[in-house]
């Protein structure tokens, strides 16, 4: 019988190019985890993608544990051979999609460095149409993820899809029904955007969701500003940030979402290193009393 509570899965990150990461899968799994996504940064380097999917499946064995995204961060939009690999990585991700069950590849646009959001959109369009038709022969869709990577609306190094108003470029470019957004809160309030209204707007786009949160220090803003010593605002782990996480699930089942929220985590400035997996497992029991638990039973009658 299936369980509607599960319509939304929690789970986490788990970085590709570990030595072994099903050896981790297997270790965090007892904790209650009932997804991962695997993701590479930059490049997958030498991994063998589809001995990785198997590896991973054989791991998961016969837990009810799924891989719905896998994770692809770098700046493909750029000529650099690291930014090569960067889009090499999204193609081999793409092409194996299927091997993890998986059916979003999720990262960053890029952009071309130090230039405006507006000046990235033709490199924008060109890469990313090739790459939606190339994600639709597979029945693969892909997903941006809102963080803006320290850059602004005039120039960064990393991505273009930080901003609503930039969405609504980027999907005018690339009007693909495959293309939308891997989205958080956290990187909505680190710019003092409200994220509710998002999730009704933007609900037909977000493809997958991130756990991660922040705590905006008001105290910090009132004294200095967004621009002073001291940092006005904190990533953090959900559970320990600002958001209404029963609200934000909430307004994400009224929209329709089935899928996963992966923890990301090592953002955290308090549950992180030796405190990481403590941060992480109270973020997951967070999450799912949030979403409503898992032991839900339809009622017979």
């Amino acid at each position: 019988m299936s369980n509607p509570a599960l319509d939304i899965r929690i789970g986490t990150m788990i970085k590709g190019n570990l030595p072994d990461p099903a050896a981790y899968v297997r270790q965090i799994l007892p904790l209650g985890f009932e997804s991962i996504e695997p993701f590479f940064w930059q490049t997958i380097g030498n991994k063998d993608i589809p001995k990785l999917a198997a590896e991973l499946k054989d791991a998961i064995g016969d837990a009810d544990v799924k891989i719905d995204t896998l994770g692809m961060f770098g700046n493909p939009l750029e000529t650099t051979d690291i930014d090569q690999q960067t889009l090499e990585g999204w193609k081999t991700l793409i092409d194996n999609a299927h091997l993890f069950g998986a059916k979003t590849i999720a990262g960053f646009t890029g952009r071309i460095r130090g230039k405006s959001i507006e000046e990235s959109l033709p490199r924008y369009k060109e890469v990313w149409s090739d790459l939606a038709k190339r994600a639709a022969d597979k029945g693969v869709r892909l997903a941006f993820e809102n963080c803006a990577m320290d850059g602004n609306w005039a120039t960064g190094d990393w991505n273009i899809a930080h901003n609503p108003d930039a969405w609504e470029l980027m999907f005018n470019e690339t009007p693909d029904d495959n293309i939308g957004l891997e989205w958080e809160p956290c990187h909505q309030m680190v710019y003092l955007i409200d994220p509710i209204p998002q999730i009704r707007k933007w609900a037909p786009k977000i493809f997958h969701v991130h756990g991660k949160d922040a705590t905006i220090r008001w105290d910090v803003i009132r004294e200095s500003g967004v621009f002073g010593k001291f940092p006005f605002v904190q990533m953090r782990s959900p559970g320990f940030g600002d958001s209404d996480w029963a609200r934000v699930i909430s307004e994400l089942r009224l929209a329709g979402y089935k899928g996963c929220i992966d923890i990301e985590g090592w953002h955290d400035p308090v549950y992180r290193d030796a405190l990481e997996m403590t941060g992480q497992v109270r973020s997951l029991n967070y999450l799912k009393e949030a979403r409503g638990g898992a032991a839900f039973v339809p009622n017979p009658s």
